[in-house]
């Protein structure tokens, strides 16, 4: 029998067995929607967009804020069309770009939305389907035109799909990603396996709901499971520790620059933390340094899953084990797709060898859309190529060194800026550190560091260049190290090593 020949291959079939009276979607100060309510709401959802002349295949695009509406909405849309979920921050100019690049053929807003995204849609000619709130978290109508019946109505099956997500586009343009509804429900079911969620769960989701890894660990994961969401309006440092008082979560998942956050506040809210354990605390998205991963493990007495995952493969690659042995600085065994490591000749190296980490496996993207060149070298051989460096260790491990492109060529000596980080940060003064490269005329790329300091600490550049020479090769020292007051983040909270030389007056 072929794997997953009984898994949940749709949205529909993804949400069919949460229990019609349990909570399914809950918010800050709102009644929860249970699992019954919200199957009806995507069943409504998906009659009026085939009223409105939308089905399956057709594009929406999304710009709601985060929180519970922005849950079910993607939900809904995704179930019987394509969603596609837009950053609310972005500009008119951006707007134009997305929505264009994705064919969109109708734009979603909250009523009174005041976004650049409407002039844009209406330029663009766009459908525009107003969402109207009503009682209880998440629920909502939607309102738009009038047209004939959608060529391809009801729900989407298998191979329809669901989302479409650009790819972050830091060095070149963005690339779209299309995920099928087998993708994305196969993809859950691996995050819910990892985690062993049950219906007893409720995570505090503070993701952003444009991004996979909200969608995905946030959303989709722990409702397939049965369990309980708690939407909040986007993460806010001062506000998590009173969203946790309200909603006994179970767990959360984050970036690690959010959990650092999160834990410089913990002291301060010690009783809330003792009165609400937690089972475990995820993090994703981008590396967690060692010490971070100790703090968190420490202020939350629970344990802390490293995982790992990229839009290409509807999130999840690799997770460290619930059950087991946590390694700081590994995202863990294989946790959905079958993963491998790869030469630069295409050959699979054998364990232990560092190289190119390779996937193949059903929640993987069948490739870029529209893109043959992005495909050409994306795919080798049957496996999606990450971009990512890394290892396997003898027990199937894997150890993240740097993404490819953001490893610093010096002069031929390659560098990876995950390591320094580490050193870095190991240093008492040291709150938050990204090494990145700068250009350098003779050398082509030297190492530069951008350095947030721990409150009531002072240290200067010599003081921790002399520091790093006590543990690192000469020519991985920063040459240049930054003290800033906070490091400029991606929209998904991460830090960004590519293109932060220009950002910061060094390129």
């Amino acid at each position: 029998m072929p794997a997953h020949a009984h898994a949940p291959l749709t949205l529909r079939d993804l949400l069919a067995g949460g229990p019609d009276a349990a909570a399914a979607i809950s918010a800050p100060g709102e009644t929860a929607l249970g699992f019954a309510a919200l199957r009806a709401q995507i069943e409504a959802t998906i009659a009026a967009l085939n009223s409105f002349g939308i089905g399956r295949g057709d594009r929406v695009a999304i710009v709601l804020p985060n929180g519970a509406h922005m849950a079910t909405a993607f939900i809904g849309v995704a179930s019987g069309a394509t969603a596609a979920p837009l950053n609310p921050a972005y500009t008119s100019d951006e707007f134009a770009f997305y929505m264009q690049d994705l064919s969109a053929k109708a734009l979603l807003v909250e009523a009174g939305s005041t976004s650049p995204a409407l002039a844009v849609a209406e330029k663009l000619g766009l459908k525009i389907i107003i969402l109207h709130p009503q009682p209880g978290a998440g629920a909502y109508r939607l309102a738009g035109p009038q047209a004939e019946a959608a060529s391809a109505p009801d729900f989407a099956e298998a191979f329809d799909t669901a989302l479409v997500l650009h790819t972050s586009g830091t060095t070149s343009r963005p690339k779209i990603v299309p995920l099928s509804q087998r993708n994305i429900c196969i993809s859950a079911g691996n995050i819910a396996r990892a985690l062993a969620f049950t219906s007893a769960d409720c995570g505090l989701n503070i993701m952003p709901l444009f991004h996979i890894h909200g969608l995905m660990a946030g959303l989709l994961a722990p409702l397939s499971a049965g369990g309980r969401v708690f939407c909040t309006p986007g993460f806010n440092a001062l506000r998590f520790f009173g969203w946790m008082q309200e909603a006994h979560p179970t767990w959360y998942t984050a970036v690690p620059t959010m959990h650092q956050a999160i834990v410089a506040r913990a002291h301060a809210n010690a009783a809330i933390i003792a009165q609400h354990p937690l089972r475990f605390v995820r993090s994703s998205s981008s590396s967690m340094p060692p010490q971070v991963f100790a703090e968190v493990a420490k202020v939350f007495s629970a344990p802390v899953i490293e995982s790992y995952g990229m839009t290409e493969a509807s999130h999840q690659m690799a997770s460290n084990p619930l059950q087991g042995e946590q390694k700081p600085g590994s995202v863990g065994l294989a946790a959905g797709p079958e993963i491998a490591i790869m030469g630069a000749d295409g050959a699979l190296l054998a364990q232990g060898e560092t190289g190119e980490v390779v996937i193949r496996g059903a929640n993987v993207t069948a490739g870029y859309e529209n893109n043959a060149l992005a495909n050409a070298e994306a795919f080798s051989h049957g496996w999606f190529r990450t971009g990512d460096q890394g290892a396997l260790d003898a027990g199937h491990y894997l150890t993240l060194t740097g993404r490819l492109k953001e490893i610093i060529n010096r002069g031929g000596e390659k560098i990876s800026p995950r390591e320094i980080d580490e050193v870095l940060m190991d240093h008492p003064a040291v709150r938050q550190v990204v090494v990145f490269a700068m250009p350098h005329d003779k050398l082509g790329e030297d190492v530069a560091a951008a350095i947030v300091l721990r409150d009531g600490h002072v240290a200067d550049e010599k003081l921790l260049r002399d520091y790093c020479k006590q543990r690192l090769a000469p020519f991985k020292v920063p040459r240049k190290i930054l003290f800033l007051a906070e490091i400029p983040l991606g929209a998904t909270g991460k830090l960004q090593r590519i293109g932060l030389a220009q950002k910061l007056g060094l390129g």
